[in-house]
């Protein structure tokens, strides 16, 4: 399984300056942070200011109008922490940057910016969705629940065309999808969605692996709290757009709240500088990992796509309960993207909360495992999931 990435000469991201094009790494490492020396610092700063002051009340007054009007981002000194923040628009900079598009949008949590995605096309009543399953579980309820009003229409790769109707906003997908990391030709889907905007969620690949928007995705939406941050210690989530969309999305989070707090926009920041080197090296264990599980007996199939990646999906043959038992050193915790190894039973967590049927019908079995790969030697991590294996025998 190939997953070496040259990141000097393959990913190249978008630049201002004397180069037209600099290269992934260096990007993450420099994107949001290019005015720093200016101001005589290394570090970015945080600002926690929740207010700011201004002696110009006509002035502010026509920058609200402003944004009122389109979502202009207001120029000059801030306003108030729920119309930007600067530390935050640091990170959607970069983001931006890395994934090759005009904007990005930051809000609390990656459901938060879904839903500010959905808010924004069923303001002008593009309520109803194309999707294919299998997405992240959360993500599925909202659509399914129809909680904003949405209607979806669950459909498969191949069935997007026909599944579009006049009142359809939005197309999401998900690959790699989560938890069977299933893939699907985003180049193609983009070509059958036409004029309706087409959203991926990148949270799995990450730019470093993958650039939606270069396949035509208007949209790219990730779970900052998975590799951007890359600890465990933060959530946020982000939507890389066109800066059309952009400013609507801004006007949503404006108005329903959903801001990312500036402690958690440094965080992520951070996370970016390294997110290059901590999905090579996390992808290449994985890599080896699924091989291991792919020869063993104790496993009846593996799931690992051919993009890459630190995640890896197992169906065993026992009972997987028991495997979420027997492990030491692999973190039995929901989410993933962490440094260290985390093991989940989708059908009992991450996607319980969709019907069984459903889950059943795109591939999430109750016998699957999702793997999500950290940084820890290859050898430790096989030592503890052949010891889990053993005892789900034994069980």
């Amino acid at each position: 399984m190939d997953t070496d990435i040259d990141d000097d000469t393959v990913r190249r991201a978008p630049a201002t300056g004397p180069r037209a094009y600099r290269a992934l790494a260096t990007e993450a490492v420099h994107a949001g942070r290019d005015d720093l020396a200016g101001l005589g610092l290394h570090a970015p700063p945080i600002d926690l200011s929740t207010t700011y002051p201004s002696y110009d009340s006509r002035g502010e007054a026509a920058r609200i109008d402003a944004f009122a009007a389109d979502g202009t981002e207001p120029s000059g000194t801030p306003v108030y922490g729920r119309l930007g923040n600067p530390t935050v628009a640091r990170f959607e900079t970069a983001l931006a940057r890395l994934e090759g598009t005009e904007s990005a949008v930051a809000f609390a949590s990656g459901m938060a910016a879904l839903t500010a995605v959905l808010l924004v096309r069923n303001s002008v009543g593009l309520r109803h969705v194309v999707a294919v399953r299998p997405l992240y579980g959360c993500s599925d309820h909202l659509l399914s629940a129809g909680l904003l009003g949405s209607e979806v229409t669950w459909t498969d790769p191949a069935g997007i065309a026909d599944a579009l109707r006049p009142d359809t906003g939005l197309v999401l997908v998900e690959s790699p999808a989560n938890p069977t990391l299933a893939e699907i030709d985003l180049r193609a889907v983009a070509h059958d969605c036409g004029s309706v905007p087409l959203l991926a969620d990148n949270t799995f690949a990450t730019p470093v692996l993958q650039r939606p928007a270069e396949s035509g995705a208007r949209l790219v939406l990730h779970s900052a709290t998975k590799y951007l941050g890359g600890h465990g210690d933060v959530l946020g989530g982000v939507v890389a757009c066109d800066e059309e969309f952009g400013r609507r999305l801004r006007q949503v989070r404006f108005a329903t709240g959903g801001v990312l707090h500036p402690l958690a926009g440094y965080l992520l920041l951070r996370g970016l500088a390294t997110l290059p080197v901590r999905v090579r090296a996390a992808s290449a264990t994985a890599a080896e990992l699924a091989c291991r599980l792919a020869a063993d007996p104790r496993v009846a199939r593996v799931h690992y796509p051919r993009l890459g990646g630190a995640m890896v999906a197992f169906e065993v043959r026992d009972d997987p309960h028991e495997v979420i038992a027997g492990v030491r050193l692999i973190t039995p915790a929901v989410s993933l993207g962490s440094v260290d190894t985390l093991i989940q039973h989708p059908a009992s967590i991450s996607h319980r909360i969709v019907a069984a049927e459903d889950r059943r019908s795109c591939g999430v079995s109750d016998r699957l495992l999702r793997l999500s790969v950290g940084l820890e030697d290859v050898d430790d991590l096989w030592h503890d999931l052949d010891h889990a294996l053993d005892g789900a025998r034994g069980a």
